[in-house]
């Protein structure tokens, strides 16, 4: 219970901005449906000023977790077509560092610094950063982990701009293609956004994903809790 209580009492603002970030996305996407089918002629024929407009907005939109990434995707797919493509990727880089900044700024360190009162944890979490570019892949990649919410708790953990911009563009990229490719497949953007039916092969596509995520991210934490374990080991025979 202490450490529960300890735990909110200096992380309160990092944790409430957590569980918004999980709750925000459902009812932004309701809201984004709603949008649509009140201005159904709102994406048509976009100009080029018109297009990154949007980009920015939906990168913005999905960095507070405004909206789904993936009701985002199916949305731009349908409306845009694959010349939209290439600013989808760089709205999920806007989004990414958005989201980055906004969790560092909120966090200030607090919640690794309440970790490194609990040694083992603090070391998990050193070794974890180590492999930080597996780890950020292994996020990214699987169709089911939040965005925002993951590009916070990254955040937080203090990995490097750079390899976590290019790592979250990488784990996103399979599932964001086939995502796409089924908005530019569909005959009505309300249906798709309901029930996007990805048929036999996308189900066992999304599976494979959620599979290769759950088991790289449970070898990736094995190996870094065995890493530190053997070095606190080690630190202790010198000190003996």
């Amino acid at each position: 219970m202490k450490f529960l209580r300890e735990l909110f009492q200096k992380n309160f603002s990092t944790l409430l901005s957590m569980l918004l970030l999980v709750a925000v996305p459902l009812v932004g996407s309701s809201s984004l449906t709603f949008i649509l089918y009140q201005n159904q002629q709102f994406l048509e024929n976009l100009t080029t000023g018109q297009s990154l407009l949007y980009f920015v907005l939906v990168g913005v939109a999905m960095a507070f977790s405004l909206v789904n990434t993936t009701a985002v995707v199916l949305v731009t797919g349908f409306y845009l077509g694959w010349s939209g493509f290439p600013g989808m990727v760089v709205a999920y880089a806007l989004a990414a560092l958005t989201g980055y900044q906004i969790a560092t700024l909120l966090d200030h360190g607090k919640m690794l610094g309440f970790l490194s009162h609990f040694p083992k944890v603090d070391a998990v979490m050193k070794e974890l950063k180590t492999d930080s570019w597996q780890l950020i892949f292994l996020t990214r990649v699987s169709p089911v982990t939040p965005f925002a919410l993951m590009t916070f708790v990254l955040a937080i953990m203090r990995v490097r701009r750079g390899p976590f911009l290019l790592a979250s563009i990488a784990g996103m990229l399979p599932r964001s293609v086939f995502f796409y490719w089924l908005g530019t497949k569909a005959q009505d953007v309300f249906t798709l956004l309901k029930d996007p039916d990805t048929g036999t092969t996308g189900k066992l596509l999304l599976i494979g994903l959620v599979a290769a995520s759950f088991f790289g991210l449970y070898y990736l934490f094995n190996k870094a809790l065995k890493r530190a374990l053997s070095k606190g080991a080690a630190n202790a025979a010198d000190h003996a």
